[in-house]
């Protein structure tokens, strides 16, 4: 399977739709699957923005269409009726496969996702040729019984869109990126999936993110990993 991580720094408005087909048009010949980071059609720091620039399903036919020739993973901020999800969405074939609304929003510190998303409630797993995946976002692996819904849905991908800002500067590295790779490696090893984790780059708001997007096999070994803080967009070819 070839996999495109997208390192992507998305802008706070509404025009990574364009930024983000223009990305899937030319990697589209080279790839099966392309991923691109949490909320990367909208920015990370929406607030009361998101009462203005969430999307609705509709509105995103040119990636469905997209998908036609290359499957696509993104995170969104999607009206959903009433409420507003934080999203992970996967077109193919022309169409929506699947939607995971991130169960646990974070509410503390500098996250406050909580006072603008509703949580999803599910984990769940679903069908492309060859294989079963199951998507999360973010906080949502930093929950121990996540792992074990995720055993249960027996997925040999798990696609992980990611916001993680950079944090816990110490003498030797970066404490988060740490922490990440180690949560990674555990999901891998438990549910006998390859990771595929995709964390965003850039500046928003005071929050800089740091990258590091990595894929992970069944035996939580790091195939691949691309450098922290930098913009850029790789294929990676793997065995399923």
């Amino acid at each position: 399977m070839r996999i495109t991580i997208a390192q992507y720094s998305p802008k706070l408005n509404r025009s990574n739709l364009q930024d983000i087909c223009k990305i899937i048009k030319e990697h589209s010949q080279e790839s099966d699957l392309i991923v691109f980071p949490e909320l990367a059609l909208n920015g990370y720091s929406l607030q009361d923005k998101l009462y203005e620039d969430a999307w609705n399903i509709e509105e995103l036919s040119e990636l469905k269409e997209l998908s036609r020739h290359v499957d696509i993973a993104i995170g969104v901020a999607l009206r959903d009726a009433k409420v507003f999800r934080n999203a992970a969405l996967y077109f193919s074939c022309g169409e929506l496969l699947s939607q995971h609304n991130k169960v646990h929003l974070p509410n503390y510190g500098m996250f406050e996702e909580a006072r603008y998303f509703t949580a999803g409630n599910i984990f769940e797993s679903f069908k492309i040729p060859h294989a079963r995946v199951s998507m999360l976002v973010c906080e949502d692996l930093w929950h121990a019984d996540v792992q074990k819904q995720l055993f249960d849905e027996n997925p040999d991908y798990i696609i992980a869109l990611v916001a993680s800002p950079a944090r816990g500067f110490e003498d030797n590295g970066l404490l988060i990126e740490e922490q990440w790779y180690a949560l990674i490696k555990s999901a891998a090893l438990h549910c006998d999936a390859k990771v595929i984790f995709v964390n965003r780059v850039g500046f928003e708001d005071g929050l800089g993110f740091w990258g590091g997007s990595c894929i992970v096999n069944n035996n939580s070994k790091i195939l691949y990993k691309l450098p922290k803080y930098e913009t850029l967009i790789k294929t990676f070819e793997i065995e399923d």
